[in-house]
């Protein structure tokens, strides 16, 4: 195993511009809402260079590059990428991502994060486009890099971007993460949100107050991981104190799991209040859930671990009975994975959801989901659907944040073009595929629909989620594609 630990060790790496860069954004803080640091330093980075930029009014930051001398009359192509990752860390891990840089692992031909997110998507992205910026000799069109803000938490940048502010007439998206595959649509999606003020009473003190906690799982993204069939923290925890109710007074004072409506939940926990006397049988009614969950989950998930431990908290208020039944019910019945597979691309999920992020705490409660569909219409109805479903246990429920999907357009110039030149340069075709994942593709296309479009990157594993890698050789070809793409492009003069 070739195993390297030192925060240096990106440095080493080629293709080495890329790789540099990549380093940049694990050193500088960049959740999403938090990139102005990041800015800041690309706006230095490319005065010193003579790149031109501006920031438009809702904070994206594009650069501009003439074209290469000879390339002048070549269309103008747009890269792009966001600037923001997903935050997400193990129990235990202390790190601040407002903060603290990224730590980097090399394994095995990987550049891995063992207990953080890495932020390869779409720090990946960003460095090849900015790469692509700084690269002497690299024969291009004019280029546009268009670095979007907050497209993890809402799309808000591609969402604002104001019409005709890209001049390009093609754009090369770089935010796909499966090397070989040249994507031309994906999914557009809409948030549910759920709110509900519960009802509370005191407890009597013959109540012994217990937290349990469900982690261990392996989370994921909610659009390319949801076939997967992983375990869903929020659902399982819902799922096991809804038993523990049919046999004793469990009660709930405290809930939550999940911090991420696009990351599926690998965690969650209850603060909950049972009767002093049923105590003594809940270690064996925890082994009997744990080795269901076991059994049931082998395949993938089974580092699953669920425990209790006795509370120091003294007993005070907790939700009603009533209550209580209504909220884990609604968590335990709505519907969560994968509602649909595509009918025109085969393995490809059409229409999923994911319960993200559930509290409840001093009686309010509320959940958010991720509704994605290849085909809007379909987000729309089953949005709807958990809407209708909310409604029907007395919650409080409704739609937020929709963006369209990118509609597949086979006979694009653009992909005929991407196509040659991959053929060219690693002897075979790249396959092609849509990602049920919300690429910016969508709203970009509705702000300038003239736009011919497509997307590739190379190989990253577990995005949205702690130990998320990439693979350092996917990165080298796709750089190598990129340079190859837009020196082609550079040709259509």
């Amino acid at each position: 195993m070739n195993e390297t630990t030192k925060a240096s060790a990106l440095s080493g790496l080629q293709p080495a511009l890329v790789w540099s860069h990549f380093a940049t954004l694990c050193a500088i803080p960049r959740p999403s809402y938090h990139e102005a640091a990041l800015k800041q330093h690309l706006v230095a980075w490319a005065d010193a260079r003579g790149i031109a930029h501006f920031e438009d009014a809702v904070g994206n930051l594009i650069l501009h590059k003439p074209a290469s001398p000879g390339c002048e009359s070549a269309p103008g192509v747009i890269l792009q990428g966001h600037l923001d990752m997903v935050c997400q860390a193990n129990a235990g891990t202390l790190h601040d991502f407002e903060r603290d840089a990224i730590q980097t692992v090399l394994r095995d031909g990987w550049v891995v994060a063992e207990n953080t997110t890495l932020g390869a998507d779409n720090g990946i992205g960003v460095a090849l486009a900015l790469a692509a910026l700084e690269a002497e000799g690299l024969a291009h069109p004019a280029l546009e890099v268009l670095l979007t803000i907050n497209e993890e938490s809402g799309m808000d940048g591609a969402r604002g971007l104001a019409p005709g502010a890209l001049q390009g007439q093609s754009l090369i998206n770089l935010d796909t993460e499966e090397w070989g595959h040249f994507y031309l649509g994906c999914a557009g999606g809409v948030d549910v949100e759920v709110r509900h003020t519960s009802e509370m009473e005191s407890l009597l003190p013959d109540y012994a107050v217990l937290r349990f906690d469900v982690s261990g799982l392996r989370g994921g993204h909610s659009g390319i991981d949801i076939h997967l069939g992983r375990g869903n923290a929020i659902k399982l925890l819902a799922e096991a104190l809804r038993d523990l109710a049919a046999h004793t007074d469990v009660r709930l004072i405290e809930m939550q799991g999940g911090s991420a409506r696009n990351a599926i939940p690998r965690e969650a926990f209850a603060i909950c209040a049972v009767p002093i006397a049923a105590v003594s049988g809940i270690d064996e009614w925890v082994e009997h859930r744990l080795a269901s969950w076991q059994h049931r989950f082998a395949d993938v998930d089974a580092g699953v671990t669920f425990r209790y431990e006795l509370d120091e908290l003294p007993v005070g208020q907790a939700v009603t009975a009533a209550e209580r039944d209504r909220l884990l019910g609604f968590l335990d019945n709505a519907v969560n994975g994968v509602a649909r597979i595509s009918e025109d691309f085969p393995g490809v999920t059409d229409t999923s959801s994911n319960l993200g992020v559930f509290k409840l705490a001093q009686g309010e409660s509320k959940a958010t989901f991720k509704v994605r569909s290849l085909h809007d219409v379909r987000a729309d109805v089953l949005a709807d659907k958990l809407v209708s479903f909310a409604s029907g246990y007395g919650l409080r429920a409704w739609k937020d944040g929709a963006y369209p999907g990118w509609a597949p357009n086979p006979a694009s110039s653009l992909l005929a073009l991407c196509q040659r030149v991959y053929s060219e340069q690693f002897g075979s075709p790249a396959s092609l595929q849509v990602i049920h994942a919300g690429l910016e593709c969508g709203l970009l296309a509705a702000s300038h629909p003239h736009l011919d479009m497509i997307s590739f990157g190379p190989d990253i594993r577990g995005a949205h989620a702690p130990g998320e890698k990439v693979e350092i050789e996917s990165v080298a070809r796709c750089w190598g594609l990129l340079q190859a793409v837009l020196s082609a492009l550079a040709r259509e003069a």
